[in-house]
């Protein structure tokens, strides 16, 4: 086999190997807290569980850096982890027969005066989530680490293996068409785990066709000079205004995903459409990945990140005002925003972190930054948009105009901030953007 065709092979199996590692993810964050809410998870409860990866993302930072790319070759990590997270995700399918068996775990969260949040049906459902989150987070970053260490050119051919990973977002909510019906039950949405887990298995056994990537004994964790003087940046105006704003992005992005699934079954979308119609957005994502480059370039940094944001006022202002049946068709039009909310934001945000920050530590700064924005935000939005969804549920039904002028209005807020007070050192990227 000659170099371009082995090298032609490598890509399509790292394509293949993002494509699964995002539909396991995709399987079942739409669904879960509407299912969490079919079980009579408390918003307290819920915003645990929707924790769970930001509280990964931290533990992955170490874990990751300091044990797992020194110890393990990246296949067999990558293996071993979605092998024993997709029998988690089976353990969240099936956590209310498992009861019995947490019965000890049960008596000693009463013991330790946490049996207000942790009831028993509550207890392994939140145990096997938080065993798949452990597993499944760092494997986010140890698929791109193996990508760019067999990838000949990866400024170059990372774009095509990563959007393996929105393309596998997109096409995993297809099967649910057909093991939901329109107005699921808990029994029914279940199989979004399910169908996760056996994603997870696939995973773990194509792991082991992957390019040996041995350990790298050479690591030595994280540079904790560089994310001293990541941090010390945010005395920067122009850098804490944007830690502020992504902040505030990141925490609107991700209560999207908590709402969403309910929202869309009130405006008439049935429960096994839901993740279909959700998915347009990651299909315009796509689309505006491929001209983000060129608005960069024409607009600059503020103007591009302006528009990302304000994605987001203008699809939560449209649920707000013509969420109804009767605008169905809207609501489904304006899933379309999801492509400028996330690339003209978020992807703009590593880009001008690369761009701009110093060198030496560009690379704690993307940390720092991908913590807040898979992180902290996640955290957030977890904790506080099912509270925000309770306080505004008046006779079982949750006022959504209410609910969703509360993300408008941060967004509002993250623009002003934008506008007003990011002065960023140069207008636009230099020469050709890659990401």
């Amino acid at each position: 086999m000659t170099d371009t065709a082995a090298q032609s092979s490598i890509k399509i199996k790292l394509f293949l190997m993002m494509i699964l590692e995002i539909a396991i993810w995709g399987a079942w964050q739409i669904k879960i807290f509407s299912y969490m809410g079919m079980l009579g998870f408390s918003a307290g409860q819920q915003g645990l569980v929707g924790s769970v990866f930001g509280i990964a993302s931290l533990v992955g930072i170490f874990f990751s850096n300091q044990f797992a790319d020194r110890n393990f070759s990246a296949e067999r990590f990558l293996a071993f982890s979605h092998l024993v997270g997709g029998l988690a995700l089976i353990g969240t399918a099936f956590s209310h027969e498992l009861v019995p068996h947490f019965g000890a775990v049960q008596q000693a969260l009463v013991s330790a005066g946490m049996g207000g949040m942790f009831t028993p049906e509550f207890t392994p459902f939140f145990i096997c989530f938080l065993l798949y989150g452990l597993l499944y987070v760092p494997t986010i970053s140890v698929t791109n680490s193996l990508a760019f260490a067999n990838l000949k050119d990866p400024a170059k051919d990372f774009g095509f293996v990563r959007m393996g990973g929105t393309i596998g977002w997109i096409i995993v909510s297809w099967p649910f068409i057909f093991l939901l019906s329109e107005k699921a039950g808990a029994a029914e949405t279940k199989w979004v785990f399910i169908v996760a887990g056996i994603i997870s298995f696939v995973l773990a056994v194509f792991s082991l066709t992957l390019p040996h990537t041995p350990p790298r004994k050479d690591v030595e964790g994280m540079d904790k000079v560089a994310w001293l003087k990541a941090l010390k940046l945010l005395g920067t105006p122009f850098v804490l205004v944007l830690f502020i704003v992504t902040f505030i992005d990141s925490t609107i992005h991700n209560g999207y995903f908590v709402v969403i699934d309910g929202f869309l079954q009130k405006v008439g979308i049935s429960a096994n459409m839901s993740m279909v119609v959700s998915s347009i957005g990651q299909v315009a994502e796509i689309v505006t990945m491929l001209i983000l480059g060129t608005v960069l370039k024409k607009l600059g940094w503020k103007t591009t990140l302006i528009i990302g944001i304000f994605g987001h006022a203008a699809r939560f202002g449209v649920f707000a005002f013509f969420g109804t049946p009767d605008n169905a068709w809207l609501i489904i039009a304006i899933q379309v925003l999801h492509g400028i909310c996330y690339a003209f934001y978020f992807v703009t945000v590593y880009i001008f972190v690369d761009a701009v920050f110093p060198k030496d530590i560009r690379s704690s700064a993307q940390g720092l930054f991908n913590l807040l924005i898979l992180g902290v935000g996640m955290v957030v939005a977890s904790q506080v948009f099912p509270r925000l969804a309770a306080h505004y549920t008046v006779n079982g039904l949750v006022d959504y105009k209410q609910l969703f002028l509360v993300p408008s209005g941060l967004a509002l807020l993250g623009i002003v901030l934008l506008a007003l007070f990011f002065r960023p050192p140069t207008h636009g990227p230099e020469g050709e953007v890659k990401h």
